[in-house]
């Protein structure tokens, strides 16, 4: 597979683009007319630059208002086209991008727009450079891919091809299938991008809600099949106009895509049972080994844990490390960091083949963490996501593997037992995509609905990833973008939490305090038990329901970026008390956190 990118898609000059895109592995670019208007360089340099960097200019784009017009009007498209081939001749690349016209367009005739398509074509032949033909989604008469092709065949010049993007094709909802009876050889060029399903004006759609493949709701993978299927063999190119994307890092941004790549060819592939493009074998978490707060003092984390009810597991042997356990829910205080806050780092997952996990991470652009073992140590692998957060995968049970490295563990009176039930994890508003893509494509975890749940500072918009059978889950929140992030917490399930918030209390826990006026609420919504709603109130617990069961749950104080969570889930219950997320942010803001 030949990746490329349309230079739109990135912040910054197109320099600084194109180091980014070939830092990202990317093979080829799309030049975007625009960012070689705006760039000191001439086409000169900005070729000798990519031939350095091994990059191919796969296209140059776009050339608009050329087709279905009159003559007077045809005369000044030549002349426009003309001056474009010449600074095409000079950058090095042979393939136009011709939009179906959406200004100047006042023939609504196919037979004119392949005449005039065809002499442009003539010309562009003079120069050696082939055009690719593209139906925009809002072209004034041409806004089909199907009537694109038709109006090539009129044509009918070897130099005339079409270009098919997903966006254009899916947003108005025609069917792909009909590519496959496209000549290979005639689809010159590919462009995709997914988006999410909203309903606006499609140019509006276009121009400022695309999104990298895997992060939307088109289905890129049955469009793919078609394109495979008809035997298109060049570039798989990104065309993604985002506001999001031209603000964020560069770098970053091109790593994130030449992802989605990458993860859009191997689903492809999987889906059809073909080998070409298919990364290792998908690892699903079968078990949540662990969950690691880091800090460089983390006393007041080890007090809260107590006041839990968790059971001090021990120091790590040679590291500045202790465990923490309540059944199979262990969590780690890592104090080897620099920074002061403490923060929730790293997940620990166990999966058929780590191995493998690590491997297919990699493959999706990741990089490998390197920790310092000692021999008889277990050497976790593992990478970080784009936010820093550390993932490790194990394929042995903890107790036959890096549990045996803590020493001097004591038992717990009353301890509270339990499983992490969830791990929440907050971004900023320009990185949650990249989160999502992240998670579906390296940690195998499939993406719930979103959902917005009302904050202090606005609409915290929430996205659960979780495994199928629900043994891993990763609700994430992104935040207003004039809002901080939200705190992270983990969230440990019990058969029993008002027994664990009643000893909590005992042993003097900090806990988040609920206003009166919540259990006001409460009795008036649900119809609650007298003895029931006291109880409630008494503990300061939360309480949700719907029609498979009821959630119980309560929340600790937040230190520095970091929080706990005890739940109870009753009957078939599978939410997460979302109905309470304002309320347990409002006390969070008055707790001051």
């Amino acid at each position: 597979m030949h990746t490329s990118i349309a230079s739109v898609c990135l912040s910054g000059g197109l320099v600084d683009k194109l180091h980014a895109c070939a830092e990202a592995g990317f093979d080829g670019v799309e030049i975007m007319d625009a960012d070689l208007i705006a760039a000191p360089e001439s086409p000169e340099e900005i070729r000798a630059l990519c031939e350095r960097l091994g990059l191919r200019i796969d296209m140059f784009q776009p050339f608009r208002d050329a087709e279905g017009v009159t003559e007077d009007v045809f005369e000044d498209t030549l002349r426009r086209a003309e001056a474009k081939f010449e600074i095409m001749n000079r950058l090095g690349t042979d393939l136009m991008l011709v939009c179906s016209n959406v200004g100047t367009a006042t023939i609504d005739d196919d037979e004119v727009a392949a005449r005039q398509l065809g002499e442009l074509a003539d010309r562009a032949a003079v120069h050696g450079i082939r055009l690719a033909y593209e139906a925009l989604a809002w072209g004034r008469f041409v806004d089909d891919y199907r009537r694109t092709w038709s109006i090539v065949q009129r044509a009918d010049r070897p130099n005339l091809g079409i270009c098919l993007d997903s966006f254009h094709i899916l947003s108005r909802g025609h069917d792909p299938a009909g590519i496959e009876e496209i000549p290979a050889e005639k689809i010159f060029f590919l462009q995709l991008a997914d988006a999410p399903a909203l309903d606006m004006d499609v140019l509006s759609w276009s121009r400022h809600h695309r999104l990298f493949p895997g992060e939307g709701s088109f289905d890129l993978v049955d469009f793919m099949t078609h394109v495979v299927r008809a035997g298109y063999t060049g570039p798989w190119s990104l065309e993604v106009f985002n506001d999001t994307f031209r603000q964020t890092d560069t770098v970053r941004t091109a790593a994130h895509a030449q992802r989605s790549l990458v993860w859009l060819a191997d689903r492809t592939a999987t889906a059809n049972g073909w080998d070409d493009g298919r990364l290792g074998s998908a690892q699903p978490a079968t078990a949540l080994d662990f969950v690691e707060v880091a800090g460089a003092d983390l006393a007041e984390v080890d007090e809260l844990l107590a006041q839990l009810g968790f059971a001090f597991e021990g120091r790590h042997r040679s590291k500045p490390v202790r465990l923490w356990s309540a059944g199979s829910a262990r969590v780690i205080l890592n104090e080897q960091v620099r920074h002061d806050e403490p923060r929730l780092s790293g997940i620990g997952l166990q999966v058929p083949d780590a191995a493998a996990a690590v491997d297919r991470a990699i493959a999706l652009g990741s990089q490998s963490i390197f920790r310092r073992t000692y021999e008889g140590e277990q050497n976790l692998r593992g990478v970080p996501a784009p936010d820093g957060t550390q993932v490790f995968w194990s394929s042995l049970p903890a107790e036959e593997s890096w549990l045996q490295e803590f020493e001097g563990g004591t038992d717990a009176d009353d301890g509270l037992v339990g499983e992490v039930d969830h791990i929440n994890l907050a971004y900023a508003w320009q990185d949650f995509d990249e989160a999502v893509l992240f998670m579906s494509s390296a940690l195998s975890l499939h993406a719930e609905p979103p959902a917005d749940v009302p904050g202090p500072q606005g609409l915290i918009r929430s996205q659960v990833m979780r495994t199928p059978d629900g043994i891993v889950r990763v609700p994430i929140n992104l935040a207003p973008p004039t809002a901080a992030p939200p705190a992270r917490h983990i969230a440990v399930r019990t058969d029993d939490v008002f027994a664990v918030a009643r000893r909590a209390k005992q042993r003097g826990i900090d806990h988040l305090r609920i206003p009166a006026n919540y259990y006001d609420d409460l009795s008036a919504r649900f119809g609650l038990p007298e003895d029931l709603l006291a109880s409630l109130r008494e503990l300061d617990l939360l309480y949700d329901r719907d029609a498979e069961g009821e959630f119980i749950h309560f929340y600790t104080r937040t230190i520095g970026d970091v929080f706990f969570e005890v739940v109870e889930r009753r009957g078939g219950y599978d939410g997460y008390g979302g109905a309470n997320a304002p309320i347990r942010l409002a006390a969070q803001r008055a707790m001051g956190r």
